[in-house]
């Protein structure tokens, strides 16, 4: 499959998500939540389709994997939740890649932050990096373990 996805960046799939909470019934993502359902974006898009979501390094950090732009930009909100984003522009995001946050969404958006960091710290891609000392989650490690993961209709 070619990637004609280059134009998106990892801040592209975090608006998505923080598009979706509906504030008004106190439902809003924070920092931490955010980091782990764009890595989960970024791996399972990896799994399906061998090629990156976004170009954006997730990087083992203490508490999961973590985007750094997208923390520095959030980290002000600590552990409260992020303002939702009101109005989004969805023709810069192809149907598939929908299809795919919202499913995500779908399964892990119920948990907590720390539901989610616990659920990564689990996982190979981030337990291998950070023992190893890596920075960088390599796409290889995300796209090889998610693959296990996915259901497939054969």
């Amino acid at each position: 499959m070619r990637n004609c996805l280059s134009k998106l960046s990892a801040q592209n799939v975090a608006d998505y998500y923080l598009s979706l909470p509906d504030e008004e019934a106190g439902d809003l993502i924070s920092n931490l939540k955010l980091q782990k359902l764009c890595y989960y974006a970024q791996a399972f898009y990896l799994a399906l389709h061998s090629s990156p979501l976004f170009n954006d390094q997730i990087e083992a950090w203490n508490h999961g994997p973590v985007i750094k732009n997208l923390y520095h930009k959030y980290k002000d909100y600590g552990a409260t939740g992020i303002p939702s984003i009101k109005k989004l522009d969805l023709s810069v995001y192809p149907e598939i890649v929908c299809d795919l946050l919202n499913e995500i969404y779908k399964i892990y958006g119920q948990y907590s932050a720390w539901r989610l960091r616990d659920l990564t710290h689990q996982e190979p891609p981030w337990k291998e990096a950070y023992e190893m000392g890596a920075t960088v989650i390599s796409h290889e490690s995300m796209e090889n373990h998610f693959k296990t993961l996915i259901v497939t209709n054969d």
